[in-house]
């Protein structure tokens, strides 16, 4: 078989064809969305280009795959599938030689077998024509003849139409970037989302529920419900280490909205994304608060809407109810957080050097906008209206409020994770539930046994004083296995198991809370999760039967 000569008309198309459709030729916008956690108050965000920008970028490019970048070569010997026998040996070799306008992939292969359209086509020639252009501005005449500028002349005649409709595309694009880039909303500041669905049912074996007091509660099993939780977070940052959070968020119903919450409500049996936030369909602000670094290692966070359970006592595998377990008494320290819902204060976090210790240390204060003794005490935990019945009548006198009220709480923690297979964390917390002094201790470690399972979990004591029960010594422990990436990569089963509530005086059992489940994820921003829950002994009562409730929960993020 007779080989083609090669032309230069037929070199330039080849080269064309071949060299210069590339994806790095055509400039695109690449998104520069950043995967932070919605919840990680020290998270902090990269500036986002707008999608429509990536979309408009896209119209510019041809069918074939734009995952893989191509480098520029110096020798055509750097091409592994190209061979001094092939027929377009030389014209490549002259092409490297003569222009430097040869690419080819990372893995060191050229790919010349390639089809394209007259699209594609004229865009590599537009290419050409710049390289061509820009030889003769820096007079390497030398390097282009007559002949080529001859041939390039006719190709260009013969794609004018194309080229004046790649052109016209182009400066479609930088119009449409011009303009989001005028009117988007913020150049500090990004909105990211999240949103959960989950469809809940459940009941308890027995006609009739006991309070943890023994008197009658509930006589009916809870109908099955749909949930739903939505957070808004506007993140800014001013100088790209620090970050002004604020969270819009909402919810279904509260805590009650579960048949978990419904029929055991003290001892955080409730769903923990639909305790927080407690709203009922209305938007509220979650979150507010500045974090920033003032030293090296040291990051500071001033919050006038703050969670503690945000700050310590994190762990990597029971610590978010959108992302692993839900159970409210399973995501924390029970007995170590009697102020866990809305209040304000600060933070700090304080990495020791290059040592594998950390510190932090908040100080917490419920309704510390108000300066009277007098309204609705929010952010105290469910267990705090047992303890201390009338707390939710807003005509109690329940001590002064305000930033150093009688109800506020400190906690300082210290992390040893000498790797990220391994941490453990002790805890101090102590201060005042209207005007009432409490202590707690706490411990919380995690262990990843092997890539596909880990160990975790927590244990509590407190001291709560002059409670409707005298002075009580709550305890409180948890434990759990995790297995990740199990059938799939990013999934992870896992299943926990805890006294959240262990007090003799309260009640003639201990109340066992159970929770499974499996998330499996659907792509980077959908994540399905079914979930059991089972309580047995609910209330501290042997006469309740225990309860069984099953969610379905699912997560989305954009």
């Amino acid at each position: 078989m007779v080989k083609p000569q090669l032309t230069w008309l037929q070199l330039i198309g080849m080269s064309c064809l071949l060299v210069f459709i590339s994806p790095v030729q055509a400039e695109t916008v690449q998104d520069q969305t950043s995967t932070f956690d919605i919840s990680d108050p020290l998270a902090t965000p990269e500036v986002q280009i707008d999608s429509e920008i990536n979309s408009g970028a896209a119209a510019l490019e041809d069918p074939l795959e734009r995952d893989e970048f191509i480098d520029q070569v110096t020798s055509v010997s750097q091409l592994s599938d190209v061979q001094p026998t092939d027929w377009a040996f030389q014209a490549l070799q002259s092409l490297v030689e003569r222009y430097g306008a040869i690419a080819g992939y990372p893995d060191g292969t050229f790919r010349g077998s390639r089809s394209m359209t007259r699209y594609e086509f004229a865009a590599a020639l537009n290419t050409a024509l710049d390289r061509i252009n820009e030889l003769i501005a820096t007079g390497s005449t030398s390097l282009v003849t007559q002949a080529d500028l001859v041939a390039l002349q006719r190709l260009q005649d013969e794609f004018a139409a194309e080229l004046a409709t790649l052109r016209g595309r182009v400066d479609m694009l930088e119009a449409r970037t011009t303009e989001l880039e005028a009117n988007q909303f913020s150049t500090t500041t990004r909105l990211v989302g999240q949103t959960i669905f989950a469809v809940n049912a459940g009941g308890i074996d027995g006609d009739t529920v006991l309070s943890p007091t023994g008197a009658t509660f509930r006589t009916d099993d809870p109908n099955a419900t749909l949930i739903y939780r939505v957070s808004l977070d506007l993140n800014t940052s001013f100088t790209g280490t620090d970050l002004l959070r604020i969270r819009l968020d909402t919810g279904s119903g509260g805590p009650n909205d579960n048949a978990g919450g419904f029929l055991e409500p003290n001892f955080g049996s409730t769903l923990d994304f639909s305790a927080k936030p407690p709203s009922n369909g209305t938007f509220g602000i979650g979150r507010l608060f500045y974090t920033f670094t003032p030293l090296e290692g040291v990051t500071v966070s001033i919050a006038p809407n703050m969670r503690t359970t945000d700050y310590v006592d994190r762990n990597r595998y029971a610590n978010l109810s959108f992302r692993d377990f839900s159970t409210l008494a399973l995501m924390n320290n029970y007995v170590l957080f009697p102020i866990n819902g809305p209040s304000s204060g600060a933070a700090v976090d304080w990495k020791v050097g290059d040592s594998p210790f950390t510190i932090r240390a908040l100080y917490a204060a419920a309704d510390a906008g108000n300066p009277t003794n007098q309204g609705v005490l929010r952010g105290t935990a469910p267990f705090v209206s047992l303890l201390y019945p009338g707390s939710t009548s807003p005509t109690t006198d329940l001590g002064d409020r305000g930033l150093f009220g009688d109800t506020h709480q400190g906690i300082v923690e210290l992390e040893y994770a000498p790797s990220s297979e391994f941490a453990v964390r002790v805890q101090y917390s102590g201060g005042d539930i209207f005007d009432r002094s409490f202590d707690a201790i706490g411990v919380n470690a995690e262990v990843a046994i092997a890539p596909w399972v880990a160990l975790f979990g927590r244990y509590g004591f407190s001291q709560y004083s002059d409670t409707a029960f005298g002075e009580i010594e709550p305890n409180y422990w948890m434990t759990g296995i995790v297995f990740p990436d199990l059938l799939q990569e990013g999934a992870v089963a896992g299943i926990a198991v805890g006294q959240p509530f262990i007090a003799t005086e309260i009640g003639n059992a201990t109340q066992t809370n159970i929770e499974a489940f499996y998330r499996f994820p659907i792509n980077d921003n959908i994540q399905i999760t079914p979930m059991i829950q089972i309580v047995t002994d609910p209330g501290n009562r042997s006469e309740n039967g225990a309860i069984v409730t099953g969610t379905l929960r699912t997560a989305f993020f954009f």
